[in-house]
C-alpha cells in the first residue's frame, strides 16, 4: 500500500476552436504512473465523462494532449453549469492496487476567461477560468459579468494603478456596453454608505481578441482622502452602463467584488505613507484573508495616532502572549483529563455488563427528541423488562425532570461507569471519539437525516472551524467503526450512509422512528391540542421556518453564526392577519434572535423538544438545505426552499447527492418578496403539490408509515 504520492498536474496551454477545447498539460508522478487520461466532471451532479490523452515528447518535458467537443461538455452539464478538470493514472500494480485515481489540474494565473466562446443556436457562452485556488475549471452560461485585476501598483505619490479585463456576456450574445467605470465602494455598518466612481480607459492586451476587454484606471488616492471625510475602507467593483434594445432605458450592471487570486503575479499587500493637507496619511491595499476581496483602507498617521498603535500594539501583543500561554495550558489540560477519562473508561468497560440496559441520547444531551426519543417511547410501552436511561447535558435537564424522565448528566463520574457498562447505546449523532466503546456493548446509531448535501467521505473540502479535509474525514470513519447498527430512512440513503460513513456493518433500511408520530398522530385533535401547548392562535396558519447551518459561518469551534435573511418585517406587514412564523434552527447554530420587535407574530421554537410537533401544527415549511423537508413531506403539505445562496452552498461550501434545483419538492426562491408569492399561490382553491413531489415521495418516504420504531426495536433488541 502506498503511504504518499506527490503528483504534479499544471495546464500548459488551452485553445478554443472549430467548436472544440484543446487542452495540454504536465504530469509528474513521484512515483510509477500509467494511462494518463482526462476527465471532465459536472461540478453539481458530480458526473464523470472521461477522455483519453496522446502523449507529447517535448524536449526536458513529457505532455499530455487532449480534444474535447463542445457539444459533449454543453451535454454534460445539460447547457448550464460548472465543469472540473482532472488527470487520471493508474500506478503500476507493483505499487498499488490497480484502482483509477485523479489530481485536480492546476494553472497558473491567465485570464482565460477571454478565451471565450458562444453557441448561438442555445444561447450560451464556454466559459474557462481559473478558481481562487488556482484550479483550472469551465462555465457554461447564459450571461456573464466577467471582471478581474490582475495587476495593480501603488506608488509613492499615493497614485493607484490598476490593470485587468472587465466584460459583460448578455443573453443575446453581445456586450451592448456604452460606459465601463471603477466603482469604489465604502465597507460600513452604516446605511449611507460613499461611493466614488472612476472610467475605465480600453487597454489593448494581446492576450485576447477581444478589443475592449482590457482597461485600467488611476486613482489618486491622496487627492481623494484630502476631499473626502476619512479614515475608511472600501472595496472594488466594475459597474456597466448599457442600454435595453427593447425599451432604450438605461441599464446598469455591476460585478462583484474584484477579488486578487493567489496565483495572480503581483505584490499583493502594498502601502504608502504621505504628507496631505490633512497631515500624514496611511494608504494600504490588499487582499482580505478568506474572500480575497481587494481592499482599501485609508487613515490619517498622526503622531498622536503612531502612539496609539504603538501602545495599543504593544500591549495587545502582551496580552496576546499570555492569552496563548493560558491557551497552550489548557490544552494540555483537557489533553491530560480526556487521557484519564479514556484510561478509566477503559477499565470501567471490565466491570460486568448491566444486561438490558439501555443509554439514549440525542444532540450531545442537549434534547429528548428526534430517534433515540421515538425508539424510547415504543421501548418504554412494549419492553418494560429493559432499563432505560438518558445520557443529558447538565444544561439542559428541565424537560426531563419535568416529564419524570430518568437521566443521568453527560461526563459526570456515574455517566461513565453507566456508559461503561450498559449494554445498549441509542444515540443520534457523534460522540466524542475519546470515548471507548466497550466489547460488550452494542451501538445503535439512528442519525438524524436523509442527505442532502455531502457527508464525511464524500466531502471534498470541509470549512468547518478546529480541523482540516483530512482530518474531519478520519475522525468521522474511527467514530463510525464503533458503530454496531445503523438506521437509514430508504434506499437512496443506505447507498450514501454505507460509502459516507466507510460502515459496512447493519444497516437497518426501516424509514425512520422519529416520524411514526407524523403518521400515526396526524388528527384534528392532535393539532389543536399542540397549539394550545405551544400558545399558537388557534385560528391563524403556521409557518415553520427551519434552515441548516453553514459550514464557514462560525464564531469558533462547536459556535456557528446564522444570517436571517427572511424578512420577518415585510412578512408580517403582507401575511400577518392570516399566519404566525415559527422559528426552529438548527442545533449547531449559537444565535438567539431578537424576536421582540414580531411579538405576536414570529415565535422562537429552535430550542423546543421536539421538531415533529413543530411539523404537526405548521400548514407549510420554509427551509433550505436542511434535511427536515424530507422528513416534512410524510404530511403532504407545501414547501418553500428559500436559498439566497445556492451557488455558495452548492459549488463551495458542500455539494449536493441530487440535482437539487429540479427534484426539490417545492419551488426554490431567493428573496422575501417571492417566499410572499409563493405562500399565496398555496391559497387558491385549485392549489395542488408540484408534479415533482409524487416521485420524490415514493423515492424518500415509502417506508415510513408509522412501524419504523417497531422494526429497529426488533432487529436491535428483540
Amino acid at each position: 500500500m502506498v503511504k504518499a504520492v506527490a503528483i504534479k498536474c499544471n495546464l500548459i496551454d488551452l485553445t478554443l476552436k472549430d467548436w472544440q477545447l484543446h487542452l495540454v498539460f504536465s504530469f509528474e508522478s513521484s512515483l510509477p504512473a500509467e494511462e494518463i487520461g482526462l476527465m471532465a466532471v459536472n461540478r453539481k451532479s458530480k458526473e464523470e465523462l472521461p477522455y483519453s490523452c496522446e502523449k507529447i515528447n517535448e524536449p526536458g518535458a513529457i505532455l499530455y494532449k487532449t480534444v474535447i467537443n463542445l457539444n459533449d461538455l454543453s451535454n454534460h452539464v445539460r447547457d448550464t453549469g460548472c465543469i472540473d478538470f482532472y488527470a487520471t493514472y493508474r500506478l503500476t500494480e507493483e505499487m498499488a492496487e490497480n484502482v483509477l485515481l485523479k489530481k485536480r489540474i492546476k494553472t497558473e494565473f491567465q485570464p482565460f476567461e477571454l478565451s471565450w466562446v458562444r453557441d448561438e443556436e442555445k444561447g450560451v457562452f464556454f466559459l474557462p477560468y481559473t478558481t481562487k485556488k488556482g484550479n483550472f475549471s469551465l462555465k457554461i452560461l447564459e450571461k456573464k459579468v466577467v471582471a478581474e485585476v490582475d495587476h495593480f501598483e501603488l506608488n509613492s505619490e499615493g497614485e493607484l494603478t490598476l490593470k485587468g479585463y472587465a466584460f459583460l456576456l448578455d443573453g443575446e450574445g453581445n456586450s451592448p456596453v456604452k460606459h465601463r467605470r471603477l466603482v469604489v465602494n465604502e465597507i460600513t455598518d452604516y446605511e449611507e454608505k460613499r461611493l466614488f466612481q472612476f472610467p475605465l480607459e480600453d487597454s489593448y492586451r494581446k492576450d485576447t481578441p477581444h478589443e475592449t476587454a482590457g482597461f485600467q484606471v488611476q486613482i489618486d488616492l491622496k487627492k481623494l482622502y484630502e476631499e473626502n471625510v476619512m479614515p475608511a475602507m472600501f472595496q472594488f467593483h466594475i459597474e456597466f452602463t448599457g442600454e435595453d434594445p427593447e425599451t432604450g432605458e438605461e441599464v446598469v450592471k455591476r460585478s462583484k467584488a474584484l477579488i486578487l487570486k493567489k496565483k495572480a503575479n503581483l505584490q499583493p499587500n502594498q502601502f504608502t505613507i504621505l504628507e496631505t493637507e490633512k497631515g500624514p496619511a496611511r494608504f494600504h491595499v490588499y487582499p482580505q484573508k478568506k474572500k480575497r476581496n481587494m481592499r482599501l483602507r485609508m487613515n490619517d498617521y498622526t503622531f498622536k495616532t503612531r502612539a496609539v498603535y504603538f501602545v495599543v500594539g504593544n500591549k495587545n501583543r502582551a496580552v496576546s502572549f499570555f492569552r496563548r500561554s493560558k491557551n497552550k495550558l489548557m490544552k494540555k489540560i483537557d489533553r491530560g483529563v480526556k487521557k484519564a477519562y479514556y484510561f478509566t473508561f477503559g477499565l470501567a468497560g471490565k466491570l460486568p455488563v448491566k444486561k438490558k440496559t439501555v443509554i439514549f441520547e440525542s444532540f450531545a444531551g442537549k434534547q429528548y427528541s428526534c430517534n433515540p426519543r421515538a425508539i424510547y417511547e415504543y421501548m418504554k410501552e412494549n419492553n418494560p423488562e429493559y432499563k432505560l436511561y438518558w445520557s443529558v447535558n447538565p444544561e439542559y435537564t428541565d424537560i426531563f425532570e419535568e416529564k419524570g424522565i430518568p437521566y443521568i448528566k453527560r461526563f459526570t463520574l456515574k455517566w461513565l461507569f453507566a456508559m461503561a457498562r450498559a449494554e445498549y447505546w441509542v444515540v443520534n449523532s457523534r460522540l466524542p471519539l475519546w470515548i471507548p466503546k466497550p466489547g460488550h456493548t452494542t451501538y445503535l446509531q439512528t442519525w438524524h437525516g436523509t442527505p442532502l448535501k455531502r457527508l464525511a467521505v464524500d466531502m471534498e473540502e470541509v470549512h468547518m472551524p478546529g480541523t482540516n479535509t483530512e482530518k474531519y474525514k478520519k475522525n468521522f470513519t474511527m467514530e463510525a467503526s464503533k458503530w454496531d447498527y445503523l438506521i437509514s430512512p430508504n434506499a437512496y440513503s443506505t447507498e450514501i450512509f454505507a460509502r459516507a460513513f466507510q460502515f459496512n456493518k447493519t444497516m437497518i433500511e426501516s424509514g425512520y422512528p422519529r416520524n411514526d408520530f407524523l403518521h400515526t398522530d396526524n388528527n384534528a385533535e392532535t393539532i389543536r391540542a399542540l397549539k394550545e401547548k405551544m400558545q399558537l392562535p388557534a385560528d391563524k396558519k403556521v409557518i415553520i421556518y427551519a434552515p441548516t447551518w453553514r459550514d464557514d459561518q462560525f464564531y469558533k469551534k462547536g459556535k456557528y453564526k446564522f444570517d436571517l435573511d427572511l424578512d420577518l418585517a415585510k412578512l408580517r406587514e403582507e401575511i400577518g392577519d392570516d399566519y404566525v412564523v415559527i422559528l426552529r434552527m438548527h442545533y449547531l447554530v449559537a444565535e438567539n434572535f431578537d424576536l421582540e420587535p414580531f411579538q405576536g407574530f414570529a415565535y422562537d421554537f429552535s430550542s423546543y423538544e421536539d421538531i415533529r410537533e413543530l411539523y404537526m401544527v405548521s400548514d407549510l415549511l420554509i427551509t433550505d438545505y436542511s434535511s427536515v423537508f424530507f422528513d416534512f413531506a410524510n404530511l403532504k403539505r407545501p414547501m418553500i426552499f428559500f436559498v439566497p445562496d445556492i451557488e455558495t452552498y452548492r459549488d463551495k461550501l458542500r455539494g449536493f447527492y441530487f440535482d437539487f434545483e429540479r427534484a426539490a419538492p417545492g419551488p426554490l426562491v431567493k428573496t422575501t418578496d417571492e417566499v410572499i408569492e409563493k405562500i399565496r399561490r398555496t391559497e387558491a382553491p385549485d392549489y395542488r403539490l408540484p408534479d415533482v413531489f409524487e416521485p420524490f415521495y415514493e423515492k424518500f418516504c415509502y417506508l415510513e408509515t408509522g412501524k419504523s420504531s417497531e422494526k429497529v426495536v426488533k432487529t436491535v433488541f428483540e
